[in-house]
């Protein structure tokens, strides 16, 4: 299937920018929270952000299929595929905390080829696509040249389920061993390694809409974007494992010699 991907990423940031009207209306109001089956919550700015992002993507691609948060699949998954999480970071949003974003990714059968993160309350937008870098706001970033574990800052999302695998040791050497150990969380984290501000991220329960458009993005801005076992991102990864090159490589090595001990 042919496309554009130029098109393909001003399409995703004019949905992007669509939800982030709709986010920042609900977050200005307040909203009655819900509970989904799987006990996470969800707004009514979810659904109509997601709502809007499928109407311009529909618009401007409508031969692509559509895998969102809110409302599914929409077409088949093997060709071009839409990944879109409208409001990434619900509990953030409902507890009035920042840290929530729009996670809109293109795959083209089975490879992330352009990502848009869009923090509306926060005051970001990162975009990157295929070999054209990774963008904030209009000015070009890349990750930092860090290549030493003694000066790295890292950073860690939720990490329960290592808390009961024989890596957790290993984390607990990564921080011990590093210069500075954060919790940003959430889109936050990838944007400062994507800028430079942090040299490693590492979280164990998230699903491919959580870091799609994130992975595209760290990757463009010069960084590895893995799961914790190494492997490129996918429609099943449940863990990440992203940083700057050196980084990225001295963490894994670690992670995979506990795994294999």
């Amino acid at each position: 299937m042919s496309y554009d991907i130029e098109h393909a990423l001003s399409a995703a940031r004019e949905a992007a920018a669509a939800a982030a009207e709709i986010i920042r209306h609900y977050w200005n109001r307040g909203v009655a929270v819900e509970w989904k089956a799987d006990a996470t919550p969800v707004t009514v700015a979810d659904r109509e952000a997601e709502q809007v992002i499928r109407a311009v993507l529909a618009r401007a691609l409508p031969q692509v299929a559509i895998f969102g948060e809110e409302y599914g699949l929409e077409g088949a998954r093997d060709g071009l595929l839409w990944l879109v999480d409208p409001l990434d970071g619900t509990k953030s949003f409902v507890r009035r905390t920042p840290f929530f974003s729009t996670q809109i990714a293109l795959m083209d059968r089975g490879e992330l080829v352009l990502g848009v993160s869009s923090a509306p309350v926060y005051g970001e937008t990162m975009w990157a696509r295929h070999g054209a870098g990774a963008w904030l706001d209009g000015e070009r970033v890349n990750v930092a040249a860090t290549d030493s574990l003694t000066q790295a800052s890292l950073s860690i999302g939720n990490v329960k389920t290592l808390t009961a695998d024989a890596r957790w040791g290993a984390l607990g050497a990564l921080i011990r061993d590093s210069s500075r150990i954060r919790g940003y969380g959430d889109f936050c984290h990838y944007h400062l390694l994507a800028r430079g501000g942090l040299d490693l991220v590492i979280e164990s329960d998230v699903n491919i809409l959580d870091v799609a458009a994130l992975a595209v993005i760290v990757r463009e801005a010069g960084g590895v974007f893995t799961d914790i076992e190494g492997q490129p991102p996918g429609l099943e990864t449940t863990s990440v494992l992203a940083g700057v090159p050196a980084i990225h490589a001295r963490a894994l090595e670690r992670l995979r010699d506990i795994r294999s001990g």
